[in-house]
């Protein structure tokens, strides 16, 4: 009888750990919602859909507020490279799935477009909410 016991609680232990390991066992969720940037600023994501001219990004243009920080999120298949046209940020390459590090624009606003494919186009709102500046140069179509 002893012995049988012996087996109930092993299978137990092993049916807890299973379950467990199962549900990540951490206090981390991946599900949790990302914290937003130091100052508690609010941050915009734009998401980058193909390669479409200015109908490569939404939103486009990005909306801002005061202190908000922008980020895009590669939804595409391929990588892709945030960059200012005036060079005040760059993304890095962006694989897909990938969300480049948030950047704070300029305070008139920005256009840009990506480095790999140059008529992707974008522009983000000024800081007081003002649209963005008007593009010009060989980024805009």
């Amino acid at each position: 009888m002893r012995r049988s016991s012996t087996m109930i609680g092993g299978a137990a232990l092993t049916l807890l750990l299973s379950s467990l390991a199962c549900s990540g066992g951490s206090p981390a969720s991946p599900t949790s919602p990302a914290p937003l940037p130091a100052g508690g600023t609010n941050r915009v994501t734009v998401g980058i859909v193909a390669d479409r001219g200015s109908q490569s990004f939404a939103p486009n243009p990005a909306a801002m507020t005061g202190g908000a920080t922008i980020a895009w999120r590669n939804d595409d298949g391929v990588v892709h490279r945030i960059v200012a046209n005036d060079g005040s940020f760059d993304t890095g390459n962006l694989a897909p799935g990938a969300t480049s590090t948030p950047v704070t624009p300029p305070g008139a606003g920005a256009n840009y477009h990506c480095s790999i494919h140059p008529t992707m186009v974008g522009a983000i709102g000024s800081s007081a909410g003002e649209p963005p500046p008007p593009c010009t140069g060989i980024y805009c179509d």
